[in-house]
């Protein structure tokens, strides 16, 4: 591995013992301290000498141009972190919504993650996203983590509050206390800050120097010298609550766990009986609780101040899954047992080539080796293996069972794909797809010249490969990338400039609408289909029954909202993720796809439809490739039957914080744009009841100075809070239209609510924006 300034310690191989192993991810909203808390967990690993910092573009894992230059995460990056005797397959993603696609590869291929809670805003928009992509890939085992308690405003208390307001769990169980100072005067004065932390497991205070380094000091075991010790001055206001903090901790847990529940059953009355419980004897009930999900383990610090990066660190090891805790049979897990594995992410870098991540979920990948694509049925010849560091690398020459790496050599395969052993590999099954998320937003591409258009093509088509959330076609002529949003749509267009140093203009850009089926009569439309092949005439059938979707009918995301079914009633899935492409169904899936992409009436999307494909007949002497112009035709035919059927357009749903003045304006702005206003004042109406508190520890307000009841009353009656929803065509420039609004003191919050029909007059207005009419 090359060598770098402040580089100190790496990990050399991979650990082979599979239950030392703990691939997580770190997910949470945007600005919560994701990267910041990478930095500090590779600066307390030895990793790195001294932590970068997101505000001067230094840190390890946001290394492309465009992310030191905004200060974001774009694409996730995958460390090996060595701590104590553990080996920490650590992914750090992207926060904002525009780039959900990374945390859902992610997701797919982790047993546990970490989710970051900015203590000061609480539970936001995108926390909400990433917990329900975590749910949807059955990633149950997870730790809260509250940062930037350091900072004015931040509370313990109200972070606690909205994990139960926003029904993220009904169990969070605080580990950790904060200490926002050991003078007892900064408590009175509302100064902000974390000093230390006292772990309610182990028992121990953690105090924190001004560089970062802690101390740590085990506290006495009875009430009487607890109030006594030296570790605080007299009259500190956490010393009462400690106890009463570590007896509901235990009788919580206890709650989930039996032999714990006998445990504590067999303790003397006395209070203090619960101080005698050892670590040891509450780690495995603890752990045991966190891999079924019956409780949400919380810890809290400052990844800035590298204060609690560590506890957090320890909890990671002895709380999360392993590989062996995930893997329902053991044997797959010997180094000998039959290869499987997951790509789930595909890079390119300029000096290495075309590079694939890989989850190792059976077996052993050596270098220079053949596997089988058993998604795409291709065999791929592995030419090195390699452990990143983000932007760095260091090549080896096995990837054990359970392990996280790269593969360099790879050249069809994508996100997604299922890779095995050559022997025995043809009989094996893809595993679960990743899904991308629906493309919300397109622009259209202009070369600069006809001979940049190839160029532009090609780098389209590896850019897509890297990204599958991106989409690009081509309709009536013109080139059009669709995206998740306006900042992935300027992402990609600055890193087709600056990585593959193509010659474009982008164009106006335009959300991505949908057409329905309509509501003309079908019944007339052949299932036949004539061409000429070598000169001779073929016919070919493909019998087709189609329908719109009823409004309880859930649509396949894989077919972006459609749903396509086999002769035998089973959901197939598109032509190119068959394993095998000269399948006739898998063709005939071809083929729908390209009549799907582009409807004959407007050139949209189409969505909303039901297709079952009922028989397929053709000629033994045709290829079945045939069959996908015949589909694609038949289908074609349907739909101009049809007539033009609804259009629909994404809808984003707003949650708006404004002063008491600036309510009227926002409110008469979101009518005048197709806004419907939901809730004002009423953040909890976003969701159903909050969850009871009865079965957690909540801390006193004052536990974070800064959030003092004074301040709180006074935020209360200073800011309003709206809840909205309005069409995403009309709220492409709400950040500069909410800040003449409000002043420059409104904020807002933006998640997606999935595609609306739109009226009659909205349609028309859609189609000559289009120049369809």
């Amino acid at each position: 591995m090359p060598a770098r300034d402040g580089l100190r310690r790496y990990a050399t191989q991979v650990n082979h013992d599979p239950s030392r192993l703990r691939n997580m991810a770190l997910v949470a909203h945007i600005d919560s301290g994701k990267t910041t808390l990478t930095e500090s967990i590779l600066l307390q690993s030895h990793y790195l000498s001294s932590a970068g910092s997101v505000d001067t573009g230094s840190t390890i894992t946001d290394f492309l141009p465009a992310e030191r230059e905004r200060g974001i995460t774009i694409q996730s990056a995958s460390i090996p972190v060595r701590w104590k005797d553990w080996t920490f397959n650590l992914i750090d993603t992207p926060g904002h919504a525009d780039f959900g696609m990374e945390v859902e590869s992610a997701s797919r291929v982790v047993d546990g993650a970490v989710v970051l809670i900015d203590s000061v805003e609480g539970v936001e928009a995108q926390t909400k996203g990433v917990w329900r992509q975590l749910d949807r890939y059955d990633v149950k085992s997870r730790i809260l983590f509250l940062n930037k308690l350091d900072r004015a405003g931040a509370s313990f208390r109200t972070s606690m509050l909205s994990v139960l307001a926003n029904r993220l769990h009904p169990r969070p169980m605080a580990l950790a206390l904060p200490i926002a100072s050991f003078d007892p005067q900064d408590y009175t004065r509302a100064e902000p800050g974390v000093q230390g932390l006292v772990d309610l497991v182990k028992w121990e205070v953690w105090k924190y120097g001004a560089d970062g380094a802690p101390t740590v000091h085990p506290l006495p075991r009875t009430q009487e010298e607890l109030e006594r010790s030296e570790l605080f001055p007299r009259s500190h206001p956490l010393v009462p609550h400690l106890l009463p903090a570590r007896v509901t901790m235990l009788d919580n847990l206890a709650q989930v766990s039996e032999d714990l529940f006998e445990t504590l059953l067999s303790l003397p009355e006395d209070p203090s009986s619960y101080l005698s419980v050892q670590a040891a004897d509450i780690l495995p009930h603890l752990r045991a609780a966190t891999l079924r999900n019956d409780i949400l383990p919380v810890l809290c610090g400052s990844a800035f101040k590298h204060i609690g990066t560590e506890l957090l660190m320890n909890y990671v090891g002895e709380l999360l899954p392993s590989p062996v805790d995930v893997e329902p049979n053991p044997k797959a897990l010997a180094a000998n047992a039959p290869l499987r594995m997951l790509a789930w992410k595909v890079g390119w870098d300029k000096r290495k080539g075309w590079m694939t991540f890989v989850r190792v979920y059976a077996g052993t990948l050596k270098s220079q080796s053949s596997i089988l694509n058993a998604s795409q049925n291709q065999r791929e010849k592995v030419s090195k293996l390699m452990l990143l560091y983000a932007a760095e690398a260091q090549e080896v020459d096995s990837l054990p069972p359970g392990s996280v790496g790269a593969v360099l050599g790879l050249k069809y395969t994508r996100t997604g794909d299922t890779l095995v052993g050559v022997a025995g590999g043809s009989s094996a099954t893809s595993m679960r797809d990743i899904i991308p998320p629906s493309a919300m937003m397109s622009v259209s591409v202009i070369p600069h010249s006809h001979a940049d258009l190839e160029p532009v093509e090609s780098a389209l088509s590896a850019l897509a490969r890297t990204d599958p959330s991106v989409r690009f076609e081509t309709q009536e002529g013109q080139l059009l990338v669709h995206g998740l949003g306006a900042l992935h749509l300027e992402i990609v267009e600055s890193r087709l400039r600056d990585e593959w140093k193509v010659n474009f203009e982008f164009g106006k850009r335009r959300v991505s609408f949908r057409e329905c089926l309509g509501s003309g009569d079908i019944s007339g439309v052949g299932d036949k289909w004539s061409t000429d092949i070598g000169g001779q005439s073929t016919q070919v059938k493909v019998g087709l029954s189609v329908r719109a979707l009823e409004d309880d009918e859930e649509g396949d995301p894989l077919w972006d909202g459609n749903i396509v079914l086999d002769p035998k009633g089973k959901p197939t899935p598109p032509g190119e993720l068959h394993s095998d492409a000269n399948d006739p169904l898998a063709q005939v899936a071809k083929g729908l796809s390209s009549t799907l992409s582009s409807s004959p009436n407007t050139t949209l999307a189409l969505s909303r439809l039901r297709i079952q494909v009922r028989d397929i007949e053709f000629p033994k002497e045709a290829h079945p490739s045939v069959l996908a112009g015949a589909s694609a035709t038949i289908l074609r035919n349907i739909v101009r039957a049809a007539g033009r059927g609804d259009l629909m357009e994404p809808y984003i749903r707003l949650k708006i914080s404004v002063d008491e003045g600036s309510v009227g304006r926002v409110v008469e702005d979101l009518g005048e744009h197709g806004g419907e206003v939901l809730e004002l004042d009423a953040a909890a109406a976003e969701e159903a009841e909050p969850f009871e508190d009865d079965a957690t520890y909540i801390p006193p307000q004052w536990i974070s100075p800064s959030t003092g009841k004074a301040a709180k009353d006074t935020s209360a009656k200073l800011k309003r809070t709206i809840l909205a929803i309005a069409p995403l065509s009309q709220m492409l420039d709400y950040s500069s239209r909410l800040r003449a609004l409000s002043g420059g003191h409104g904020l807002f919050q933006m998640a997606n609510e999935g595609f609306r029909r739109v009226s009659s007059q909205r349609a028309i207005d859609i189609l000559k924006e289009m120049g369809r009419m």
